[in-house]
């Protein structure tokens, strides 16, 4: 099999989908890897350094797609892209189907066989290729680093000769991988960290990276089977802006993590209660992309309203390219091995991973969140 691996053309995407030790692992499974000339170059990965671990350099945007017959991505694919595969070729990679429905269709008409990272189910047999959590978990590092470059003080605790500085205090909301991580971080810098989640498995975990679990009466069933957290009725929500907002005054930063798989951010912080945080005080808002957790958030900008500055973070994992595309590289190859066992395999649909992930098979839209989507005659935003 002829895998392909363009650059990736998305704005501000710096990563590669496979890094030159995962195209040595494809080879010795017996496939041959394209890569389009400098589509590593952004994560520091050289062609030379590809064609060393034995890919053939393509010249050209159209050559690589138009030869393989399995195509690797990071960002969804968009519609040149789409137009230049070779009809009953593959793809693996984010698809985000349910924002690019005319994407998808064009993918069906031209019988493209379409597997989606995000929704690799979250099981155990699925930890080496959870893409999702692997560029959570740099997102939630990245948000603290740059809380701490808008903060206008220490984050932590100094005992100088003029005097003894107090540590930041950092909230956390939402305490899935992204968060997490963020609590790691912002206390190793020496910040005193609390965090909020709806889900009660979590508190265990917070407490055991040093911070403190904002309690509320918590939701029995606030998580899906695959791990991720529900979305949450307008009375609870309610209820959870009251309990964060009687901690955003207390704080010097806040990260908002909160996300509901395929669907809107929830808003957990309105303008209000923006209002009454202290001054000089940072949001920090991973869930930008998807609508935001605060209602004053403007995805991929940094914008300051009553002395409180909002950053609207979109795509972090880009900003740490070459280890993002490390984490990645190797998800996508451990997927791709699973999926393809061997050269003359073809997809297991008894298997719950390949059911799960696959959005197009056979010229026919088979993943269940994306035919409802369909019925709903949804529209296209990324074309």
């Amino acid at each position: 099999m002829k895998i392909g691996i363009p650059n990736e053309i998305s704005e501000g995407e710096r990563r590669v989908a496979i890094v030159p030790k995962m195209v040595k692992q494809l080879i010795s499974d017996g496939q041959e890897v394209l890569i389009e000339s400098g589509a590593g170059e952004s994560a520091y990965f050289s062609d030379l350094e590809y064609e060393e671990a034995g890919a053939s350099i393509v010249k050209g945007t159209q050559l690589l797609f138009s030869g393989a017959d399995l195509i690797m991505k990071i960002q969804p694919p968009q519609r040149d892209e789409v137009e230049m595969m070779k009809t009953g070729s593959i793809y693996i990679g984010f698809l985000a189907p349910v924002l690019n429905l005319n994407i998808i269709q064009l993918m069906v008409e031209k019988n493209i066989t379409s597997f989606a990272m995000e929704f690799i189910p979250r099981i155990a047999r699925t930890q080496s290729m959870d893409a999702i959590s692997s560029m959570a978990s740099i997102a939630g590092y990245r948000a603290v680093l740059i809380a701490a470059q808008q903060l206008g003080k220490f984050f932590p605790l100094m005992m100088t000769a003029a005097g003894t500085i107090p540590p930041a205090s950092v909230l956390v909301i939402g305490a899935g991988v992204a968060g997490l991580q963020a609590i790691a971080t912002a206390r190793r810098l020496g910040a005193k960290v609390e965090a909020f989640d709806t889900r009660p498995a979590v508190k265990e975990q917070v407490e055991s990276l040093g911070a403190q679990f904002v309690e509320m009466e918590l939701v029995a069933d606030a998580e899906t089977v695959t791990g991720y957290a529900k979305e949450m009725t307008n009375e609870y929500l309610k209820k959870e802006r009251e309990i964060i907002g009687s901690r955003l005054a207390q704080n010097h930063v806040v990260i908002t993590t909160a996300q509901v798989f395929g669907k809107k951010a929830p808003v957990l912080i309105t303008e209000e209660m923006v209002k009454r945080m202290q001054k000089g005080s940072v949001i920090i808002d991973i869930a930008a992309e998807q609508g935001g957790n605060c209602e004053l958030t403007e995805p991929g900008k940094n914008i300051k309203k009553y002395d409180v500055t909002i950053c609207g973070t979109v795509n972090l994992p880009s900003t740490l390219p070459e280890d993002a595309s490390r984490m990645y590289s190797r998800n996508i190859t451990h997927f791709f091995s699973h999926l393809y066992k061997t050269n003359d395999s073809a997809p297991d649909f008894e298997d719950q991973i390949t059911k799960d992930s696959c959005v197009i098979y056979k010229g026919e839209i088979v993943n269940e969140i994306v035919k409802k989507a369909l019925q709903k005659g949804g529209t296209n935003t990324h074309d």
